[in-house]
């Protein structure tokens, strides 16, 4: 009985471990399933991860395709001034770069000059640039207080001196009571002391003589100063019409030979940084010089003649771009075109609507207003040529988030 009894209870401990195992092992096979089911999920997860790195890198090769475009909406392009024009040959003329100045035409200049000696005394306000009509006073000469007296009053009284010897001797000279000669010499100096008085009488008054204009235009210079004495004859006031302005450009001795074929300039001045045309101010060349200057300078002068637009100043030295034979089918662009960093110059083309590109170019030849384009640009290019700059601020706008990205 005791025997049985021990191989009763071994037989229930062997089926209980028997259930433990299974137990066990059935919740390992749920636990393992759930753990493929984990990595699916996980590869699902990596699925995702590799689609978002596929959209991330297709990405960066779009950015990367157009990295050099530069993107200005139309309505910001307008509002900045941008303009774009498509580029055509033209013609271009051969450029002779030098320095030279702007002076009054002979004949639209006149000096206001001293009738009499004495002290002078300005009539209100006298100031250069002033515009005055002939005939306008400008000057009073005075000479009371001084020992030779009034010269107005002296030629005064000689010419009443003269008048009456002269009215004398014609009432004698019937009756062979005085000579022809005499009567001749008497009557020579009346007419000389009516004119000298007739000169002076018509500008005298009590305050003195007065000087006036003796052409209408510009007072260009002041030649004496408030309480200087003059003598007959001096300089007081330069007036200058300024309808008429030279324009002599000062030319190195090698260009000589080029000399004949100049038909024209363009000349900026400095107080404006303005260009001017010669051919929109109707000007012509006068003459070339046939020899160097004799002060000891290696130039020789070309002279043109233009109008005077009346925001040039005469007297002024200018940059002047001589034009000489023209080249055919040339690339120029304006000056507003270009951009330069440091020493390289670029311009802008525009791709469509709203793109455009950054192009180095090659410059040529300058004439002051357009420069020839030697390379980087071709016909048929449609390029900035107004608010380049405002595209280039543009461009570095662009750049800002696209590197903030790659960081």
């Amino acid at each position: 009985m005791g025997v049985i009894g021990l191989f009763l209870l071994g037989s229930c401990n062997s089926k209980s471990g028997d259930g433990h195992e299974g137990h066990n092992h059935e919740t390992e096979k749920h636990d393992h399933e759930g753990c493929d089911h984990d990595h699916e999920g996980e590869g699902h997860n990596h699925e995702g991860e590799e689609h978002d790195h596929e959209g991330h890198n297709h990405s960066e090769k779009a950015a990367g395709g157009h990295s050099d475009e530069i993107i200005l909406p139309p309505a910001k392009a307008q509002a900045a001034g941008v303009k774009s024009n498509v580029i055509e040959p033209g013609i271009f003329h051969q450029v002779i770069k030098t320095s030279g100045q702007v002076m009054a035409a002979q004949g639209d200049e006149s000096v206001a000059v001293a009738t009499v000696a004495g002290v002078v005394s300005f009539r209100g306000k006298v100031i250069e640039g002033m515009s005055v009509s002939k005939g306008t006073p400008l000057v009073t000469l005075s000479s009371k207080h001084m020992a030779d007296g009034d010269p107005v009053e002296r030629v005064r009284i000689a010419y009443e001196v003269s008048k009456k010897e002269y009215e004398r001797m014609k009432a004698l000279v019937g009756n062979k009571i005085v000579s022809e000669k005499d009567f001749a010499q008497a009557e020579q100096a009346y007419e000389n002391a009516r004119i000298s008085y007739e000169a002076v009488a018509k500008n005298n008054s009590a305050s003195g003589q007065a000087v006036t204009s003796p052409i209408g235009g510009y007072i260009k210079s002041l030649l004496v100063k408030e309480g200087d004495y003059v003598a007959v004859g001096q300089p007081l006031v330069s007036i200058t019409q300024n309808r008429k302005l030279f324009l002599r450009a000062d030319v190195s001795e090698k260009y000589y030979q080029y000399l004949r074929t100049i038909g024209s300039a363009n000349f900026c001045t400095p107080y404006n940084n303005k260009v001017y045309a010669l051919k929109d101010l109707n000007g012509r060349l006068l003459s070339y010089g046939k020899a160097s200057g004799g002060d000891g300078g290696y130039y020789v002068p070309v002279t043109f003649e233009f109008d005077n637009k009346g925001d040039i100043i005469p007297g002024s030295f200018v940059e002047i771009f001589l034009l000489s034979s023209p080249l055919e089918n040339v690339i120029s662009l304006p000056h507003s075109a270009l951009t330069e960093e440091q020493g390289s110059f670029f311009v802008y083309l525009q791709l469509d609507e709203e793109g455009y590109k950054k192009q180095p170019v090659t410059l040529g030849a300058d004439n002051g207003e357009s420069i020839q384009i030697l390379s980087g640009v071709k016909a048929g290019d449609r390029v900035v040529t107004e608010g380049a700059y405002q595209v280039k601020l543009a461009s570095a706008t662009n750049a800002i988030p696209a590197h903030s990205h790659e960081h």
